[in-house]
């Protein structure tokens, strides 16, 4: 991409006419003059576009960006890998334990290729870890890997993002703005999360994904993408589809190649290696002394259920770090209590009361048996999220009411 400005109006068009052929070289032109003649003559000598400043600067600086991720996936196209697969990408994967190995195998057989894939596992276990090490460890590595959590983004939101607006395209798309689709070009675009989607954006990614081609909003023009999705949730998809809460035919149009990751909790003796891996790079992160695992701190850590995995541990360790007296670490530096789950029909649940006063009453129950992890929480109840929240609220709305005497 060539940014050509300066000049007189004379000397920026003799320039057009005499610069040589690069090809694949898009050339924007950046001028003050806001007439159409000038923008129509530049075009027709070859230029890409072009822009007035300072009003279009932030159209430029998108345009530069949609420029820079079209000539990524030029190359990516026409430039074979420069190695094999990178098995070694896994490494930030740590443990030995026949359930995590048995991913890992399989995922590294997988490495040479660039299929569709789903990951699924609880929150916490190391969805966007397994999807970058598969990207790095992959053919795609030198082009981009883009993450987006399709939970973070507001239903509003979330169509602009993967596939972009043109200018006007709503109130506030002031300038046209390229979307995750076209930023991921050549490389793997991370949907996390897929399972909260609107029905209504799941439909337009099916689309997107079948006829291999995305339209920005409020535009008019289809762009070819060359793009590897990855999906990853922590809910039961196959159950959600049958609750109707997920598109059928968008799961299976996902679930090509599918990763389950193990829970912590069926790791084995994963929790005290990871707990180990982490102490050593946070202790140097932070610049303070390293310290060992007490006998007690590793038999607590054997017995903690873990509802979080690894994002948890890795809170645990990190909190000990900065807290813990000086010396070994003891159960009580890791955890603060007992995660043992609660005893079935102590009487928490109302009874005798309308099914939907103890639906509800389960549903906040779990919740707290689970230390407000929704994720989990909606796991061991069989429901979706959406599903979830819907009986809190009514939880919620219950306790609210005033009893009848």
């Amino acid at each position: 991409m060539i940014v050509a400005a300066g000049g007189t109006e004379r000397e920026a068009l003799a320039w057009l006419d005499g610069r040589p052929h690069w090809p694949g070289v898009e050339v924007f032109v950046v001028g003050a003059d806001p007439g159409r003649r000038l923008a129509i003559e530049t075009l027709a000598r070859g230029a890409s576009d072009y822009f007035v400043l300072p009003e279009d600067l932030e159209i430029l600086s998108n345009a530069a960006g949609a420029a820079i991720a079209r000539g990524r996936e030029r190359r990516a196209q026409t430039s074979p890998p420069e190695s094999g697969p990178r098995p070694e990408a896994f490494a930030a994967l740590v443990g030995e334990s026949p359930a995590l190995r048995a991913v890992l195998a399989r995922a590294g057989r997988l490495l040479p290729h660039d299929a569709t894939t789903l990951v699924l596992g609880e929150t916490g276990t190391g969805k966007e870890v397994l999807a970058r090490a598969l990207h790095e460890g992959g053919p795609r590595r030198h082009a981009p890997f883009v993450p987006v959590n399709c939970a973070a983004l507001p239903g509003t939101l979330i169509e602009s993002e993967l596939f972009g607006h043109e200018r006007g395209a709503f109130t506030d798309a002031h300038a046209a703005k390229p979307g995750l689709f076209e930023v991921a070009a050549g490389g793997t675009l991370f949907l996390d999360e897929i399972g909260t989607l609107a029905p209504d954006v799941q439909a337009k990614l099916l689309r997107v994904l079948d006829d291999g081609v995305v339209r920005r909003v409020g535009g008019t023009r289809a762009r070819t993408f060359n793009v590897r999705i990855i999906a990853a949730t922590n809910e039961d998809l196959a159950a959600a589809v049958r609750q109707g809460a997920f598109r059928e035919d968008l799961f299976y149009r996902l679930n090509v190649i599918t990763h389950v990751l193990p829970p912590l909790r069926e790791r084995d003796q994963d929790v005290i290696l990871i707990a180990r891996h982490l102490l050593h790079r946070l202790a140097a992160e932070h610049g303070l002394p390293e310290p060992q695992l007490g006998v007690e701190a590793r038999s607590a850590l054997l017995g903690h259920h873990w509802p979080g995995n690894v994002r948890e541990l890795k809170n645990a360790v990190e909190r000990a770090l900065f807290l813990s007296a000086p010396g070994p670490l003891r159960s009580e530096d890791l955890i603060s209590s007992p995660s043992a789950p609660p005893p079935v029909g102590n009487g928490a649940l109302p009874f005798p009361a309308t099914l939907r006063r103890i639906t509800a009453a389960a549903a906040s129950a779990t919740l707290a048996r689970c230390g407000g992890n929704r994720s989990e929480a909606a796991r061991q109840l069989a429901v979706s999220r959406r599903r979830l929240a819907r009986l809190l609220a009514a939880s919620t709305q219950n306790s609210r009411e005033i009893p009848c005497a």
